[in-house]
């Protein structure tokens, strides 16, 4: 705080800033490994199925009973459902990676927000550029645990 009123200066709302690109930062560093672990899981199931298809018996002679055909069609219902669960993986990775990419562009851009705030003189006009900002890119949406300050704004005028 820089006065006894309980405004903060523009330097400590630059550092909020600075402080809300670092938890972003912190976040899409989570969600990058989480989906390399997703991703190694879809390289192991591809293994799998590979090892499977290339298992297979491609023709089999006339003596071939039908355990035989019951058990290729399981193996196909198999092969199917790992194929399945492979697509949604695949998805879920796609979506990290789109996750990723708009917490990335929040984080940066609240870095160059806080750069811009190193210059503003009156916590009035930097307060006002940070909530403008937050409505903006919708920043509420990126913090479940956390209020932003737009969110500490609205409440307070309520």
């Amino acid at each position: 705080m820089s006065d006894d009123s309980g405004d903060l200066s523009p330097a400590e709302l630059a550092e909020y800033c600075r402080t809300q690109a670092g938890l972003l930062a912190g976040r899409t560093e989570t969600i990058a490994a989480e989906t390399d672990e997703l991703l190694d899981e879809i390289d192991e199931d591809i293994a799998v199925m590979r090892d499977r298809l290339e298992g297979e018996p491609g023709d089999s002679d006339a003596s071939a009973d039908s355990s035989r055909t019951d058990e290729t069609a399981d193996a196909a219902a198999e092969l199917e459902q790992l194929e399945a669960d492979i697509e949604q993986r695949q998805a879920v990775a796609e979506a990290n990676r789109a996750r990723m990419a708009a917490i990335r562009d929040l984080s940066e851009n609240y870095a160059e927000l806080a750069a811009d705030l190193d210059t503003v003189d009156g916590e009035q006009e930097a307060l006002e550029r940070i909530v403008a900002f937050e409505q903006e890119h919708d920043a509420s949406a990126y913090f479940d645990d956390r209020q932003t300050l737009l969110e500490a704004v609205a409440e307070s005028n309520s």
